[in-house]
């Protein structure tokens, strides 16, 4: 009797501590994905930085010649296009996250790719924020990629996403919007549920209950707000010392 007491004792034991151990690699393999994806994303950037330093001296050199021409119209087209690329790069690296800074530059690269416009507004440099960098671009990636996919077959001419990051006293706000279709309110809270999936709402609904989840466990939340002409995925997180 003691020994099959004693049996049961060890291999509830031994199942807790392979739960664990199966808890953590897949933690670490999770970590260590957006982390490779992060340095695929830094290296995009600084090529992309390296580029654009390359082409200066061009740009410079066909403003001039326009300049001495008079072709005034010409020169004003040029530079609108031209100041309007390289906004989209410099928007993009105002925090003080290298990775994510290359995280955007990434998606916003993507979603001009796909004729989806990409905007960025920066006003933190999330210096203090209460999360885990490899972690803050898994959610935001999550959530940029659910818009872009919503976006994708939607069938409106204009295709937006606009990511905002600003910041209060107490938490740093970031809100992650799209102009594709409208998730019914019936389905704004079981997408956040694992497993979900549903073909009409696909496009909202890949990662969002990953995302609930990091959101926890570094005390932060996430709302959504969403009608026919926008959806909003907004997302807090608290500062830490």
């Amino acid at each position: 009797m003691l020994y099959n007491l004693l049996g049961i004792i060890v291999i509830v034991i031994l199942t807790v501590f392979v739960v664990v151990l199966v808890r953590d690699h897949m933690r670490l393999t999770q970590r260590n994905e957006t982390l490779r994806e992060s340095i695929e994303n830094l290296s995009e950037l600084n090529d992309r930085l390296r580029m654009d330093r390359h082409d200066y001296l061009n740009h410079l050199q066909i403003v001039y010649g326009l300049m001495e021409l008079e072709e005034y119209d010409e020169m004003n087209a040029y530079l609108r296009k031209e100041y309007k690329e390289l906004m989209k790069t410099g928007k993009a690296i105002k925090t003080s996250k290298p990775a994510l800074n290359a995280l955007l530059a990434a998606k916003a690269a993507e979603s001009d790719a796909k004729g989806i416009e990409f905007l960025i507004e920066v006003k933190s440099d999330l210096a203090q924020i209460n999360i885990e960098d490899w972690e803050l671009c898994k959610v935001l990636s999550n959530l940029i990629d659910n818009a872009v996919k919503a976006l994708e077959d939607c069938g409106k001419e204009e295709k937006k996403i606009r990511v905002d990051i600003t910041e209060t006293p107490e938490q740093y706000i970031f809100d992650v919007e799209d102009n594709g279709p409208a998730i019914p309110a019936e389905m704004q809270e079981v997408i956040f549920r694992k497993g979900f999936t549903t073909k009409k709402e696909e496009g909202h609904g890949m990662g969002l209950a990953i995302v609930r989840d990091i959101l926890a466990q570094c005390k932060g939340d996430i709302n959504i707000k969403s009608d026919d002409e926008e959806t909003v995925f907004t997302v807090r997180i608290g500062k830490g010392e």
